[in-house]
Parts: C-alpha cells; sequence; structure tokens
C-alpha cells in the first residue's frame, strides 16, 4: 500500500492505492508506521518526502473501512483512533524534516497527513485541501490539533465548520501551504537537498526545540533553550561548522 525508495540522503514514501485515491486503511496506515520507525534512526536519510501515486495525495479514510466503522464497538472505535492518531504523532515527531508533496486532492484524514509534516509543496492546479467531516456527522478532532498548530485557532475554525474544500492558492494565502508548484517531486527533492545540506544534528535538534517551546512557559522555554544552546556548543557538527566558517570553507 506504500512504496519507498531513497536518492541521495532523501527519503521517499509514496502512498499506492491509486485506485482508491491512496485513501488511508488500517493496513497503509501500518505500513506507513513501520517505514518511519525503520528509518528514523538511519543517519543516511536526513530528510523524508510523502506523496501519493496517481491524481490524489490522499483521500482520507477508506470509503469500505468507514462503512465497517458504524458497527464497530466503543473499544474498536478507540483503538482504531489510536493508530490514527499514532501515525499523525510519528510524522510530526519525526526527528528529521518531513515534506508532504501534495500532487491532488488531500482531504479530511489526508489533509490532516499533509499539516503533519513540516513543510507542504502544493500542485498550483491539482492540490485541493478540506476537512469535510461535518458534512457526514463525524468530528475532525484528531486532525484539528495540527491543524491549529499550523494555522492558528481562527483559520482552523473557519476550515473545520465550514468543511469547505479550498484550491492551493487559497491553502496558500492562509498559511496551510508553504510553496505553489508545477511540479511538486522535483520541487520537494530540491528542498530536501537544500535542507540536507544543513548539520544533521540541529536538524534533530531544531524540530525537537520547536515542538517543545510552543508547550512551555516563557521562563521554562529561555531554560529550555539555554539547555539546548549548551549541548549544541558541545556537538562535532558545530565545532566543525564553526571551524570551516572561520576558515571560509
Amino acid at each position: 500500500m506504500i512504496t519507498y525508495s531513497e536518492k541521495n540522503n532523501i527519503g521517499l514514501i509514496m502512498l499506492n492505492r491509486p485506485e482508491k485515491r491512496n485513501a488511508l486503511h488500517p493496513e497503509m496506515v501500518k505500513s506507513i508506521k513501520d517505514k518511519l520507525n525503520t528509518i528514523k534512526s538511519v543517519d543516511a536519510i536526513k530528510v523524508l518526502i510523502i506523496s501519493g501515486e496517481g491524481s490524489s495525495f490522499c483521500a482520507g479514510a477508506d470509503l469500505a473501512y468507514l462503512n465497517e466503522l458504524k458497527d464497530f464497538s466503543v473499544t474498536e472505535n478507540e483503538r482504531d483512533s489510536e493508530e490514527l492518531a499514532q501515525l499523525f504523532s510519528d510524522i510530526y515527531n519525526f526527528p528529521k524534516p518531513v515534506i508532504a508533496a501534495v500532487n491532488g486532492p488531500a482531504i479530511a484524514g489526508g489533509c490532516g497527513l499533509a499539516s503533519v509534516c513540516d513543510f507542504i509543496i502544493a500542485d498550483s492546479e491539482k492540490a485541493k485541501f478540506g476537512y469535510s467531516e461535518a458534512k457526514i456527522g463525524f468530528v475532525p478532532a484528531i486532525v484539528s490539533i495540527f491543524l491549529i498548530k499550523k494555522i492558528g485557532e481562527g483559520k482552523a475554525k473557519q476550515l473545520l465548520l465550514s468543511a469547505e474544500i479550498i484550491n492551493a492558492l487559497r491553502a496558500y494565502e492562509i498559511g496551510f501551504a508553504d510553496l505553489l508548484s508545477g511540479d511538486v517531486l522535483n520541487d520537494s527533492f530540491n528542498l530536501a537537498e537544500k535542507l540536507s545540506m544543513n548539520s544533521l544534528t540541529s536538524l534533530k535538534m531544531i524540530k525537537k526545540m520547536v515542538s517543545s517551546v510552543s508547550n512551555l512557559t516563557v521562563e521554562e522555554a529561555i531554560k529550555y533553550s539555554i539547555e539546548l544552546n549548551t549541548i549544541s556548543r558541545s556537538s562535532e557538527d558545530f565545532k566543525e561548522g564553526l571551524n570551516n566558517f572561520l576558515n571560509k570553507k
């Protein structure tokens, strides 16, 4: 349900259910989680790209599986929600930069999948975004956590309550998409190559820092940042990078 490839220091996960518009299914969720777990500690991979085969990025939950959910017990629904939440958390907390190359519609859970990535590169013509859950009496609960973090409470509330599907330009205007593109994979690899030139130690620490600081008080954040500065100045990457800078290498 997914394919994985590597190029230089870049990993590429392709959602591979084009006949189902790459809809999320428990097997796909497990496959992505397993791959993330496998590569997260591989230092050769410095950046990860996630995209979709065919004309869609991800259409949200699989319709056939959605039909089964209505007969699930409370325990089964809770377990299913936990699996999806864990996937989003794994991507959000992935120690290296993650780029969503959104080649087509990213709807509901698919929009949530894009939102947990660090960068969203959207096809300027084909990409669409939206949280359509309210139209079927569902609540976009898990995805809302990351949407609010990305664009703020006000804009998030508008998207979630309206269940409106927006185009790539609108997504860019509200700060959801970071770049509009005519070739999302090519532009994603270009960005990934630029990111991979940076210190892997710094990339990891910055990702963890941003996630941690947003949950701290100012006083706690200052203390945390002092500790992080101290640690980073002791790293081999910093010593080598500073030496190269001072010697104009």
